[in-house]
């Protein structure tokens, strides 16, 4: 997949991942791994998601990645290793 397709993909789609309260650890942690990949990162699966503000959250990995995954100043979803 081109990457101005994973960007349209990703900004339409992150809103709802990073909603919050509105969704169990179960969905957010689905969703977090499924953002990871798109960004082409290592990680296999989030066993757990802790919030830091909107939009903001550490995903740890099953095989010990950890991943601050946020929406940076221009609008892009970001995940930065930890």
């Amino acid at each position: 997949m081109r990457k101005p397709m994973k960007n349209r993909i990703l900004i339409a789609v992150l809103p709802a991942i990073l909603a919050g309260p509105t969704f169990g650890a179960d969905t957010l942690a689905k969703d977090l791994t499924s953002t990871i990949a798109l960004l082409g990162l290592p990680c296999g699966q989030v066993v757990s998601a802790q919030r830091l503000k909107d939009n903001d959250y550490i995903a740890t990995c099953a095989d010990k990645n950890r991943y601050r995954v946020y929406i940076n100043a221009e609008g892009r979803v970001v995940a930065q290793k930890q």
